[in-house]
């Protein structure tokens, strides 16, 4: 199968391990010797829109990659699941 980066964009990363969700590729990371990908970057979600930065980003070694199917690509990773908190700014400022 060939890919362009274009299409890797569109798909969404799930660990295997635990089934969380890690996002979509944001970024990749190569080898300008041998011109193999090395990494795929999911960055972090921003804390209020940007404004105190980000979450940390995941890092994805080409190895812990599973499968690479037609909506999801399928990861071996020992990230910790990413928590959605109850409530959020707005709900926390009302109260």
């Amino acid at each position: 199968m060939i890919c362009r980066f274009d299409d890797l964009r569109c798909k969404e990363i799930i660990n295997i391990k635990n089934g969380s969700k890690l996002g979509y590729p944001d970024d990749i990371e190569f080898d300008t010797c041998t011109a193999k990908i090395c990494k795929i970057i999911v960055y972090g979600k921003s804390k209020l829109f940007g404004l105190f930065g980000r979450e940390e980003d995941f890092v994805i070694p080409w190895c812990d990659i599973e499968i690479i199917g037609c909506d999801t690509i399928l990861v071996t990773c020992d990230f910790p699941p990413r928590t959605k908190k109850s409530g959020g700014f707005m709900k926390n400022l009302l109260k």
